[in-house]
């Protein structure tokens, strides 16, 4: 995953394309490109034949620019970064910040990659994407673009786990202002992954993220909870979920939910990275014996 920031300071997470997709994309183009051009010179030969060799050579030239190279730029820039060989593996063309490129854009990328992938047959552009850390071209760095993966794999979603019974409504007095949204969303991360987790490594991490949360609220974690603390968060983020609600259903934007409604209102997720999930699984909230 590649984290660009947006000039709103939102963090996004982009998965950057590998190099042998972005290949066979390019591959695509360039096949469907060679036979646009294959076509207008056959036309162009059929309607100049009049014409001396220097206007047919001349006119050659024209329409090779206009097809292998303008025909890409305007492609790119119609479509907002998805070619036909992009559209054939999931891939799409956006800005550093993560937005769509322009025409500005597909023009950098086009002029450059005349050099790096139709003059030197792509080694030019495969060296770079290898030695670059997100796999990025010449003209990606100059157009200031990233070339990302649209389709990823639907994993299973992340669901907060609903309190037991007995301990919804139980923190309905609990202070939960003092609590930074990015501890919010690191308990919520955990909570959604926790079963990902190893047993001891799970109860750990819970227990260090119900400390924070005791810390911030000014309250201890109850002493029935302390063996339990995956409970304890799953409980405080519940009242904050239900603290919420009106103002989402106000708002009109949101259809909350009992089960999995959003954890949290946008937040500015700079720092904050999701714990590394183990092998293995845990059983429940329970602690390891």
């Amino acid at each position: 995953m590649s984290e660009l920031v947006t000039g709103e300071a939102v963090a996004l997470e982009l998965r950057p394309a590998k190099l042998p997709s972005r290949a066979l994309a390019v591959l695509i183009d360039l096949i469907v490109a060679v036979l646009v051009y294959i076509a207008v010179v056959i036309g162009l030969v059929a309607a100049t034949s009049s014409l001396d060799d220097a206007a047919q050579a001349a006119l050659s030239v024209a329409a090779f620019l206009l097809v292998l190279v303008g025909g890409p730029i305007a492609v790119e820039t119609l479509s907002h970064g998805r070619s036909l060989g992009k559209l054939a593996f999931g891939l799409r063309v956006v800005r550093d910040d993560g937005g769509p490129v322009r025409f500005r854009h597909a023009l950098v990328r086009g002029g450059v990659g005349m050099i790096e992938i139709l003059m030197t047959f792509g080694v030019v552009a495969c060296i770079a994407s290898l030695v670059s850390e997100r796999g990025r071209r010449l003209g990606d760095v100059f157009a200031g673009t990233l070339v990302v993966r649209e389709r990823i794999p639907v994993g299973r979603a992340g669901v907060v786990p609903p309190p037991a019974p007995e301990l919804a409504g139980r923190f309905a007095e609990l202070d939960l202002s003092g609590v930074p949204d990015g501890l919010w969303l690191a308990v919520r991360q955990y909570l959604t992954r926790m079963h990902q987790l190893q047993p001891q490594v799970s109860w750990s991490m819970a227990s260090r993220l119900a400390a924070d949360v005791a810390a911030r609220t000014g309250a201890a974690v109850p002493p029935d909870l302390q063996a339990r603390p995956a409970e304890f968060l799953a409980a405080v983020v519940h009242e904050r979920q239900s603290r919420q609600a009106p103002r989402y259903e106000g708002g009109g934007d949101h259809v909350m939910s009992s089960v999995s409604p959003p954890a949290v209102a946008p937040v500015r997720e700079e720092n904050v990275k999701a714990p590394e999930a183990p092998q293995g699984r845990s059983t429940g909230f329970a602690p390891p014996a």
